[in-house]
């Protein structure tokens, strides 16, 4: 059967240029820029695609991903995805994307200038001058130069404005727990606590996501320790700041203007801060250049269709990036590691404390997190059916389960090597494998017993004292039961010690077959895994 044409729905304004990449790339992608205001519309149309691409406008909620049986991956053509429930999506196994950079310096440009814009008060003395005044000493502004900047967050926007900022020769100091003092002293700023950036900028730019760490981050305390005199400027979220307690501080003059690019639906609560001289807003602009426009449709554009196509993954929120190159050699250890997974999670009964993962050899230098995601979902699959690769790792922690990923050099005979290794219920289990030339995954290791085992969609996993004659017997019941081998590995610590079988059969083996194996001599263990 030929492989299904990927499809995409584009439910808001786009630029052309993305469905000309669509089109060259094999994807069928339909364009309803009006879609994504409707939402029972889009519900109900939403269920026959692969991807969905939204601008701000758009919710993506959890009940919108029900209706969506078939989607793989959500694109939003920007940054912020404050509009899409990552939770859900990743529960669901739908990957989310951004275009972080596509818009970069467009959202920058806008900061800086917003900050003139106050700065020298341009709004206000043009709408002066336009209706018949000529007030030029009533808007008496301040030079930027050689003020303070203070940046609340310094990553691709933020540290674009202190370059300019810089080159407009201002000084910059920037609060951002993900800015190292390496970064700091690459782009030319002052990495300080928030409570020291409140107290010495002049202005300050806000460029920051919207999470629980950072929401109403400018609260009326926080806004109350700013220098008198302070203009501040948000191209990000209104819930970033407390509208209130910026308002009263307006009207007393603490702080000396704020200018505001919101979103559509973040008009201020309080009217009287829209109508407020000291205000300057604009209707979300941070993105509105032609550059960006194509840049984010061109972005998103690729990025999805590289996924739906090449298993690509790029800008995701809620997963590992993986380039195409990567993607290939991934393969076959993405199907190792879910063998893997899947082996130890069907022998295991009791709750999972601890996993360790070590990547050995050549595999150690693959992208071991996306390894990872893919063996712990196929692990917990046998408790939870609905986990899934994306979700793996959230699942994980919230059961409490401690995860633990190691990487070294090539210690065996084998160039690459995994090992997985499971505490449960007070006992540990570990199971080591490879991939050979043939691309195939084989078992190389359980329980430190070497074997060497195909893995097969059928398989019996047997345990038992190493003693004369059970491979006999083992082979003689399942060939008396009709059960046909088709691959048969062994394994054994020593002579007369503990001993592993790993057997390929041909279909399902009986219950009461293996409840017969179970009572052959020195058998501890026999239970039918599937794959």
């Amino acid at each position: 059967m030929e492989p299904q044409t990927p499809r995409v729905l584009i439910c808001e304004s786009l630029a052309p240029a993305a469905l000309a990449v669509f089109a060259a790339r094999g994807v069928a992608a339909d364009y309803e820029p009006e879609l994504g205001r409707d939402r029972a519309a889009l519900a109900e149309r939403v269920g026959a695609y692969d991807g969905l691409i939204v601008r701000s406008a758009t919710r993506v909620t959890a009940k919108l991903l029900d209706a969506a049986k078939r989607l793989k991956v959500v694109g939003r053509a920007g940054m912020s995805v404050d509009n899409i429930e990552l939770g859900a999506a990743t529960a669901r196994g739908v990957i989310v994307m951004n275009t972080p950079f596509g818009n970069s310096i467009t959202t920058a440009e806008h900061a800086i200038a917003l900050l003139f814009a106050l700065a020298r008060r341009i709004p206000a003395a043009d709408a002066s001058t336009r209706a018949g005044n000529f007030e030029k000493n009533r808007f008496l502004g301040v030079e930027i130069t050689g003020k303070t900047l203070g940046l609340i967050g310094c990553g691709a926007v933020g540290s674009i404005v202190a370059d300019r900022a810089l080159g407009l020769r201002m000084r910059v100091v920037a609060h951002d727990p993900f800015l190292s003092p390496e970064r700091a002293l690459d782009l030319g700023v002052e990495k300080v606590e928030l409570d020291e950036l409140l107290a010495r900028s002049d202005f300050i730019s806000l460029h920051t996501p919207v999470t629980p760490h950072t929401r109403n981050i400018l609260s009326g305390d926080k806004l109350a320790r700013t220098k008198p005199g302070v203009m501040i400027v948000n191209s990000c979220r209104a819930a970033l700041i407390d509208e209130e307690a910026l308002r009263a501080l307006l009207d007393s003059g603490h702080v000396a203007g704020a200018a505001i690019d919101l979103a559509e639906k973040e008009q201020p609560a309080d009217a009287a801060l829209r109508g407020h001289p000291g205000v300057v807003i604009t209707p979300h602009l941070g993105a509105s250049t032609k550059e960006a426009q194509e840049n984010v449709a061109l972005q998103i554009a690729e990025q999805i269709s590289d996924y739906l196509t090449r298993d690509a993954i790029t800008n995701a929120v809620n997963f590992p990036s993986i380039t195409a190159e990567e993607a290939g050699k991934l393969k076959p250890y993405i199907a190792l590691v879910d063998r893997l997974g899947s082996f130890a999670g069907q022998l295991i009964d009791a709750n999972i404390a601890k996993v360790s993962i070590t990547y050995e050899g050549a595999v150690a230098d693959l992208k071991i997190k996306a390894l990872s995601a893919s063996m712990v979902a196929a692990l917990l699959r046998p408790l939870l059916a609905t986990v899934n690769v994306v979700s793996a790792p959230t699942v994980a922690r919230d059961l409490g389960v401690v995860m633990d990923e190691v990487t070294r050099a090539a210690q065996s005979d084998f160039e690459s090597l995994v090992t997985l290794s499971v505490e449960a219920g007070g006992e540990r289990l570990s199971v080591s494998g490879t991939v050979f030339n043939d691309g195939r995954p084989r078992i190389v290791s359980v329980n430190d017993i070497k074997v060497d085992a195909a893995i097969g969609p059928s398989m019996i996993y047997v345990t038992n004292e190493d003693r004369p004659g059970f491979i006999g017997r083992f082979a003689s019941l399942l060939g008396n039961a009709g059960v046909n081998i088709a691959t048969f590995a062994l394994g054994r610590d020593r002579e007369g010690g503990s001993s592993i079988a790993l057997v390929e059969v041909d279909g399902e083996t009986p219950e009461n077959v293996l409840a017969a194996v179970r009572k052959l001599p020195g058998v501890r263990q026999a239970k039918a895994l599937r794959f």
